[in-house]
């Protein structure tokens, strides 16, 4: 044995390989200490996390219904027409939530991406979003257990009753404003009828103030115009008057080869000319 101690590590070579080795399993097992609690954490901060949705209310029924027999032997078995009328509702619901989600996933992650939201509303929806899948896996699989073959197209069928029932709800609205739209013009065409009438003098504010101010003085002007020549007719006479009185004797060939005398006239009407016709040279 003497041959074989020499090659023996000595006790500070062991010490030497032993702390390393203690170091990779204090950081191994360290890591994975952390690595559990992480998980464990992040897996009870999405179990606390609060619904996206409201709770299930069609769902609920369906379920209520399926197993009444079940837990009370005195009633008797639901009818299979309610079941699915039953089912069809929660599909109807399903529809509506898938809808929803496509509405809002787009722009929740535009800005979760800027920041204006916490990463806990996005997180709730990706929630929501894997348990309707498992909800339209199960949807399916009831609908093909009441009805063979239903389950394919019992969504398809779901969409067309919600795109009808928003279509009446718009058509509502819009009937339920149409009478206050109606009164509202009503009153319009009254208020214009009663001014074109005279019956009432139409209000004026703002720039019609400023337009019927324009006009007015517009009509001003033309009135004034309009009365400027009845002045000046006077004056235009007593010129024409002046005129006769100083007018010359003139003669000039008639038509018919006559001679007319035109002669001022002194006497105290003081009237036009008087004109005379001799005969012919």
């Amino acid at each position: 044995m003497d041959y074989i101690h020499p090659y023996l590590p000595s006790s500070s070579t062991l010490t030497s390989l032993l702390v390393p080795i203690a170091y990779l399993t204090i950081l191994t097992g360290s890591l994975a200490t952390f690595s559990h609690i992480y998980r464990q954490r992040k897996l009870r901060s999405k179990l606390n996390l609060s619904p996206y949705f409201p709770p299930h209310t069609a769902r609920n029924i369906y379920l209520t219904l399926l197993h009444q027999s079940d837990t009370q032997a005195d009633l008797k078995q639901v009818p299979n027409s309610i079941l699915m009328a039953a089912l069809q509702e929660r599909a109807i619901e399903d529809i509506l939530r898938i809808r929803e989600i496509q509405t809002r996933k787009n722009p929740l992650n535009t800005l979760l991406q800027r920041g204006v939201v916490g990463d806990e509303i996005w997180q709730r929806l990706l929630r929501a979003e894997q348990e309707l899948e498992a909800e339209l896996k199960d949807v399916v699989a009831e609908a093909n257990a009441l009805a063979a073959g239903w389950g394919n197209h019992i969504f398809q069928s779901a969409n067309e009753i919600v795109v009808n029932r928003l279509t009446k709800t718009k058509i509502e609205e819009k009937r339920a404003g149409l009478e206050g739209e109606k009164m509202a013009w009503e009153a319009v065409r009254e208020a214009s009828r009663r001014e074109l009438e005279g019956e009432s003098e139409p209000v004026v504010t703002g720039t019609a103030q400023k337009k019927g101010s324009v006009s007015s003085a517009s009509v001003a002007g033309t009135s004034t115009n309009e009365s400027t020549p009845e002045k000046v007719r006077p004056k235009a006479a007593a010129v024409a008057e002046g005129s006769d009185e100083d007018a010359v004797m003139v003669e000039t060939p008639g038509v018919d080869g006559a001679t007319v005398v035109t002669t001022p006239d002194t006497g105290a009407g003081g009237g036009g000319g008087k004109k005379k016709k001799k005969g012919k040279k």
